[in-house]
């Protein structure tokens, strides 16, 4: 029997991760062509959200990554929501000067999208 349940949260999952890419992703990788710091300060992200997801999730093996990815994402959104007013934003810098000075939850979520699993069009 086939279960709709594990489908509707991979369903749900793409659709975060895509809109994720769209919003910090390209404009991300875009900036850190022209910014090599950047790019380094990305890459120590994603390794650690690698680590946190693959090493600090119980069970994480039998867990589609993107649903981790997802997960892990729309944490960092709710924390940046309850922490509103405390400097904390989940905006995608608009331009390049704004990349060199994004925030750490701006790359974080930046880097959600550079995990090996991800692959956009």
């Amino acid at each position: 029997m086939f279960l709709l349940g594990p489908a509707l949260l991979e369903v749900s999952a793409r659709k975060i991760l895509t809109r994720l890419h769209k919003t910090h992703g390209v404009p991300a990788l875009a900036a850190a062509a022209e910014l090599p710091a950047l790019s380094a300060a990305l890459d120590q992200h994603a390794a650690a959200v690698r680590d946190i997801l693959e090493l600090g999730v119980e069970s994480a093996a039998r867990v589609p990554m993107s649903v981790l990815l997802a997960g892990y994402a729309r944490g960092l959104l709710d924390q940046v929501r309850e922490a509103a007013g405390h400097g904390m934003t989940g905006a995608a810098p608009s331009d390049l000067g704004s990349w060199a000075n994004a925030d750490w939850v701006q790359l974080r979520l930046a880097s959600v999208c550079l995990h090996p699993s991800q692959q956009f069009a």
